[in-house]
């Protein structure tokens, strides 16, 4: 028998890098462009591996979990690094930055999560790289979860090394990412004698096997059905517009606070200021008398499919993270997480008006 994801023809070396290509024209990028054959994970600790070493003073900005996570990776590289913590209810500043270059002029390396998904926060890119780039340091940026839902611009923001992945806003799969590499940041890896090499971590073997090779040949057989998928977003991107894609996310993040606001009940926004909320999630604080993750369970037994997590770990008990990106990022879908919410409150004996939620929620699409 046959099946549409097997017996497929093989993925050759020329469509690889068309789809690359496209990748390249949705970053606005004229830097080389790598996709990776797994999870954007793979890129995000392959790139500090390949840049970072013993020599490296590090500014790590963490205003969600991944920040936390790449200081990790970054100290396990015998980084010196320098945490530049903000409450997860905010955003970090430009001036924030300017002041840790003053502080700690030594500073050869930025690390920043462009939207933290996992809090609901997203960060002044544009204006970041201004200061990274007067200082001089190598800027990396996780663009994951804001892919899609608002611009991410690597060469016109000073960004070395730019992670995305197809999983979010994007709407694509999950196992395939990219990384947009400037000359600087090949020219540290290969400066760099712990960068990773004839490893699945490393961006040396795709730059001297496969750019420099002309993308004739690639280093293994391709994920195949995770690359077609990946082609297939994009196609998806390009037809409806990107800046329809981000508007449309844009407007899902306005409506769910608008929503969530007047729903009552106690509900809170988790990012105070509406111009640090992230498009791809909406976070929400939890009523004092209420846990978190026990609204959520209540919601989704009511409606398994209403996109809402609880905050992860520490978080469970007071965050609330109403998802809107990618196929989510409708009308259909914020309404449906406004009900469910104001549901499960309602069981929990507090005051919510649903009616009202939604009226708010369809009068901030914009």
């Amino acid at each position: 028998m046959t099946h549409p994801f097997l017996d497929l023809a093989p993925l050759g070396a020329d469509r690889f890098a068309a789809i690359e290509d496209r990748v390249a024209r949705l970053l606005s990028t004229g830097q080389d462009v790598v996709i990776m054959q797994g999870e954007a994970l793979l890129p995000l600790e392959g790139a500090i591996r390949a840049t970072a070493g013993p020599g490296t003073t590090a500014l790590n900005v963490i205003t969600g979990p991944y920040g936390q996570t790449f200081g990790d990776w970054l100290r396990d590289c015998g980084a010196t690094v320098i945490d530049l913590a903000v409450p997860f209810h905010t955003a970090v500043t430009a001036e924030q930055i300017r002041q840790a270059f003053a502080e700690h002029p030594e500073i050869d390396f930025v690390s920043l999560v462009h939207a933290e998904a996992a809090t609901g926060n997203t960060n002044p890119v544009a204006e970041i790289g201004e200061v990274v780039r007067a200082h001089g340091a190598l800027f990396y940026l996780d663009a994951v979860a804001s892919i899609g839902a608002e611009p991410v611009l690597p060469d016109a923001w000073g960004v070395d090394l730019c992670v995305i992945g197809a999983q979010k806003a994007m709407g694509g799969p999950a196992g395939v990412s990219a990384v947009s590499v400037s000359e600087r940041a090949w020219a540290r890896m290969a400066a760099n004698p712990r960068a990773p090499r004839r490893s699945y971590l490393s961006l040396l073997d795709w730059k001297e096997r496969w750019i420099d090779g002309g993308r004739r040949a690639l280093l293994h057989a391709p994920a195949q059905l995770e690359m077609l998928a990946l082609e297939a977003c994009v196609e998806r991107i390009e037809a409806a517009g990107l800046d329809a894609v981000m508007a449309r996310h844009a407007s899902a993040a306005a409506a769910t606070r608008a929503g969530a606001v007047a729903l009552g009940g106690g509900l809170e926004p988790y990012v105070y200021e509406a111009r640090d909320a992230a498009p791809v999630a909406t976070t929400l604080r939890a009523p004092s008398q209420t846990v978190a993750s026990e609204l959520v369970r209540r919601a989704l037994e009511a409606d398994p499919v209403v996109p809402l997590a609880a905050g992860g770990g520490a978080l469970a008990k007071e965050m609330i993270r109403v998802n809107h990106y990618g196929a989510d990022a409708t009308p259909g879908a914020v309404r449906a997480g406004l009900a469910a919410l104001g549901a499960a409150l309602s069981e929990q004996g507090l005051p919510v008006d649903v009616e009202g939620a939604l009226r708010a929620a369809e009068g901030a699409w914009r």
